[in-house]
C-alpha cells in the first residue's frame, strides 16, 4: 500500500521535461477514449443513450483500440489507462480482451474502465487482478436493483478492484441508501453531482452521509491558472492518436502514435475557467486528491476503501 504523499507509479508524480517538453518519460496515464458511441442503456440524463453504432463504426473502434493497445505493448515506461467510453464499452469483446491482456503487461501499472456492469463478468479471469480495476455506475431504472447488486458481489468474490456510483439525481436517493447499505464497506460509493443542478446545503446532507467526498463533485471547481497534472503525466487520446491533455481542453498538443506528442508534455496551468467533471479536477493540484485517492486515482477509489481497509476517506469533501 503506497502512502499518501509517496511518489507513486500508477500517479505520476512529474517527470524530467523542460520548454521544450519530455525528454524521457518515466511515467504516463492515459485516458482513453475511442468512437465508440453506442450504449443498451436509455438513461435521460445522457446524451448518448440507445445510441447504435453501424458495424463500419464498430470496426473502426475495434481497429482503433486494437492499435492503441499495441502501442502501448511497445513501451518502456509505466503506464495506467482508463478507458472512458462515450459508451458501454464491455459488451464489446474487443474492450474485454484488451483490459485482460492490458493487465498482464509488465510496464502497466493499473488499466480501468467506466462501465455499468451490464456484462457477463466472467471475462475478469483472463485478467491480472492486481492491475485491473472497474469504475461502474449504478443507473436506477435501466436495470433491476438485484441484478446489479450481484454483479457488485460476483466482483467481490473474484477479488476485482472496482468503485461504484451513482447521480445524485432526488429520485436516486433512496437506491443510493439501499446500494450503501448492502454493498461491502470497503467498496466505496462515490456520488456525481446532476449535470447542471445546484444542491442547497440541506439537499447536499444525504449525499454526503452516502459519499463523504460529494462535496469535490457537488460545485464545479474554480480552475484557471492553477497546476494541474493533464499535458504532463496525463493525458487524452482519442481513437485517431490524437492527444490532448484532458478530454476538456480542445487544445492538440501532438499524436501519439508518430511520437509527436511528446514535444507538448510539461507541467503546464489549466486554461478553462472551471472543471466539473471527476476526470478532469481530480488531477488539479491544488485540491489534493492524489492523496485521498492514493493507489486508486483512475478507478475513483480512496485510500482507506480497499479489501481489508476502514472504509474511511482521508480528506472529507468540501
Amino acid at each position: 500500500m503506497e502512502e499518501a504523499g509517496a511518489k507513486r507509479a500508477c500517479e505520476p508524480a512529474g517527470n524530467a521535461c523542460g520548454a521544450e517538453g519530455k525528454g524521457t518519460i518515466e511515467r504516463l496515464s492515459i485516458l482513453y477514449r475511442g468512437p465508440l458511441a453506442s450504449c443498451d442503456y436509455d438513461c435521460p440524463y445522457c446524451p448518448f443513450a440507445k445510441r447504435r453504432d453501424t458495424p463500419a463504426q464498430l470496426r473502426a473502434d475495434r481497429e482503433a483500440l486494437d492499435r492503441f493497445a499495441g502501442w502501448v505493448g511497445e513501451q518502456d515506461f509505466e503506464i495506467s489507462v482508463l478507458f472512458t467510453p462515450w459508451g458501454e464499452a464491455l459488451v464489446r469483446s474487443w474492450y474485454r480482451r484488451a483490459l485482460a491482456a492490458l493487465s498482464h503487461l509488465p510496464h502497466v501499472r493499473r488499466v480501468a474502465v467506466q462501465t455499468n456492469l451490464s456484462c457477463r463478468l466472467d471475462w475478469v479471469g483472463d485478467a491480472r487482478l492486481d492491475t485491473l480495476a472497474l469504475w461502474a455506475t449504478y443507473h436506477p431504472g435501466q436495470v433491476r436493483y438485484e441484478r446489479f447488486l450481484a454483479r457488485c458481489r460476483e466482483l467481490v468474490r473474484r477479488g476485482v478492484r472496482f468503485s461504484v456510483g451513482i447521480v445524485g439525481l432526488p429520485e436516486h436517493l433512496e437506491h443510493a441508501r439501499r446500494l450503501r447499505a448492502d454493498l461491502p464497506g470497503h467498496v466505496y460509493l462515490w456520488v456525481n453531482a446532476a449535470e447542471g443542478r445546484l444542491y442547497t446545503d440541506d439537499e447536499a446532507a444525504p449525499w454526503l452521509e452516502i459519499d463523504p467526498l460529494f462535496g469535490y463533485s457537488r460545485t464545479p471547481h474554480a480552475s484557471l491558472g492553477l497546476p494541474c497534472r493533464t499535458g504532463d503525466d496525463v493525458i487524452s487520446v482519442s481513437g485517431d492518436g490524437t492527444v490532448r491533455r484532458c478530454h476538456f481542453i480542445p487544445e492538440v498538443i501532438g499524436n501519439l502514435y508518430d511520437g509527436s506528442y511528446r514535444r507538448g508534455l510539461r507541467p503546464r496551468p489549466c486554461p478553462a475557467p472551471s472543471c466539473d467533471c471527476h476526470i478532469g479536477y481530480v488531477h488539479l493540484e491544488p485540491l489534493g486528491l492524489y492523496d485521498v485517492f492514493a493507489g486508486g486515482v483512475l478507478e475513483r477509489i480512496p485510500a482507506g476503501f480497499r479489501a481489508g481497509g476502514t472504509g474511511q476517506v482521508s480528506t472529507l469533501g468540501r
